[in-house]
């Protein structure tokens, strides 16, 4: 009898043991799923892809600047570069472009007209004053009756060579055209200026061929001209030409567009233009 209620005791402790390790097991499996579902929590999210159309100088530049800038946020940002003003706003329209780095506000507003496009400005970057640049001379009034002036041949940009030219005497335009004039609203030329008009990055290039050429920044300094030093006259620090950040309508105020607007407009960019640039670029935000 007092063998039997032995047994029974034994048996009835190994039967606790047991339960108490079944116990102990579930809370371990337990933890182990705590803890994946808390690793799987604490897994970073992916970085979000932006693909940003730009020319080379000096708006891819400053694009490859502040990449790592927008890593540190989480935007992985691809540069593609053009060499002309026409891909970059069909390619953002067409979606195979996120934004685009390239183009001030009035060609903007002209390339929408044109194209019947909706594309719109994000935030306003930097400004890049126009020159009129030479070979041939050292000064504007040492251009001789008839001598040969390249412009661009955009409505944008033509008209603003046009009135850069016309501000420092060499012609007059039709009053009130401001810097929408054509060479039909020139009212006045005394010198007898012949103009030619030729695609904006193919400005450089014809520079030889001429005896003035007004050519943009961005192809200005893609050529080694230092406009600062090289033109013979230039815009001041005041030109309403802001170079822009632009996207669709569909996608202006996603997250990943806003960041890198903000991180254009950071201090960080602003000492990297006065610096890399030194007045040939100068940014236009606070």
């Amino acid at each position: 009898m007092k063998k039997a209620s032995l047994l029974v005791l034994a048996a009835v402790m190994l039967l606790a043991m047991l339960s108490a390790c079944g116990q102990s097991n579930k809370g371990n499996e337990g933890n182990a799923s705590t803890g994946a579902e808390s690793a799987e929590q604490e897994k970073p999210a992916e970085p979000v892809k932006l693909k940003v159309g730009a020319t080379a100088v000096p708006h891819g530049e400053i694009l490859k600047y502040v990449q790592p800038l927008l890593k540190e946020k989480g935007v992985e940002l691809e540069i593609v570069e053009f060499n002309d003003y026409v891909q970059p706003n069909t390619q953002l329209y067409e979606k195979q472009l996120d934004a685009n780095f390239f183009q001030h506000t009035p060609y903007l507003d002209q390339f929408n007209k044109d194209k019947g496009y909706n594309l719109v400005s994000v935030a306003g970057i930097h400004i890049e004053p126009f020159g009129a640049y030479s070979r041939k001379v050292k000064k504007a009034d040492e251009l001789k009756e008839g001598a040969k002036v390249a412009i661009p041949n955009d409505p944008s940009n033509g008209g603003r060579a046009l009135a850069l030219i016309a501000a420092n005497g060499l012609i007059t335009l039709k009053e009130g055209v401001g810097v929408k004039g054509t060479v039909n609203d020139i009212t006045d030329n005394p010198k007898k200026l012949t103009f030619t008009e030729v695609e904006a990055a193919t400005l450089p290039r014809v520079l030889d061929e001429v005896d003035l050429a007004l050519i943009n920044t961005n192809y200005a300094l893609e050529a080694n001209l230092v406009p600062t030093k090289d033109a013979l006259f230039i815009e001041g620090s005041d030109s309403p030409y802001v170079n822009v950040l632009v996207a669709r309508a569909d996608n202006k105020d996603s997250d990943a567009i806003r960041t890198l607007a903000e991180t254009l407009q950071s201090p960080e960019v602003k000492t990297f233009i006065n610096d890399t640039y030194k007045g040939a670029v100068v940014p236009a935000f606070e």
